[in-house]
């Protein structure tokens, strides 16, 4: 949606969960309407985006046109051009990313980076495959596909690492660091270290994100932001006023309406 509730793009969803344990995809066609500088928020997941077909998509701050994959809390990044492209977007989990992109999330540095960069030729090859595709229910088994296969050869996340995210997900980043380390029997120091190598951010960091960002969709559904603040675990209003200029560089009460947002109970219902 875009401002006065205008669709921007077209989204298609998958019939079928992805085997990756925890991703999800949507696609995206777009209208011609794309604004440019629109915003993108940094959702608590390892974000892919295959382009294919004729458009193009710049970002601010990514090399090329094509597509790209960006780390956790990617910061304040915006569309610098978009003309009649479309994509598959993935989310994945971090503790899954490291595998299927054949660098650790770590490496990513929180910046976009073209896909071209981390797979060669591949990443033109898979664009090809997507725009010869049809239907999006061949494209989504199509880029289910080549993620489950660069899964089974790339470098698995430690188990302990794996289920400390997956408990920050579920506590919406409400969970302390030291029982997370009490909770798979390892020091604080020695999770910190192995969370941030693998995950690519520190533990408290990532428990931050994920709390953002279920408080800013809180925001985008129409509640009280002073509300938002105590349920989603805040100290106050001006705690969730700091974390949203931290991860967005604009207010709650402006980041309500982001077109990137207020997509998302459509192409990420299940993450909702």
């Amino acid at each position: 949606m875009g401002p006065a509730g205008e669709v921007l793009w077209d989204v298609a969803l998958p019939a079928s969960p992805s085997r990756l344990p925890g991703a999800t995809m949507a696609g995206f066609a777009d209208r011609g309407r794309t604004p440019a500088g629109l915003r993108l928020i940094p959702p608590p997941a390892v974000t892919l985006a295959l382009v294919f077909g004729p458009g193009t998509v710049v970002l601010s701050g990514a090399a090329g046109r094509g597509s790209v994959v960006a780390g956790l809390g990617f910061g304040t990044t915006r569309v610098r051009q978009a003309a009649d492209f479309s994509c598959v977007q993935v989310r994945l989990p971090p503790a899954v990313a490291g595998a299927v992109l054949g660098v650790r999330p770590a490496e990513l540095g929180g910046a976009f980076v073209a896909l071209d960069d981390l797979w060669g030729r591949d990443a033109a090859r898979l664009a090809e495959r997507l725009s010869e595709t049809s239907s999006w229910d061949e494209r989504f088994a199509l880029t289910d596909a080549v993620l489950a296969r660069r899964a089974e050869a790339g470098p698995a996340a430690d188990p302990e690492v794996a289920w400390a995210w997956r408990r920050l997900v579920r506590t919406r980043g409400l969970v302390r660091v030291e029982r997370l380390a009490s909770e798979v029997g390892w020091s604080r120091k020695r999770l910190w270290s192995r969370f941030q190598a693998q995950i690519g951010l520190p533990p408290k960091r990532a428990a931050r994100l994920v709390r953002f960002d279920h408080a800013v969709h809180r925001l985008v559904a129409g509640q009280e932001a002073a509300f938002v603040a105590a349920d989603a675990g805040y100290a106050d209003q001006s705690h969730l006023h700091r974390d949203v200029r931290a991860f967005t560089g604009i207010t709650p009460a402006t980041v309500a309406g982001e077109p990137f947002l207020t997509v998302d109970d459509v192409a990420w219902p299940s993450s909702r």
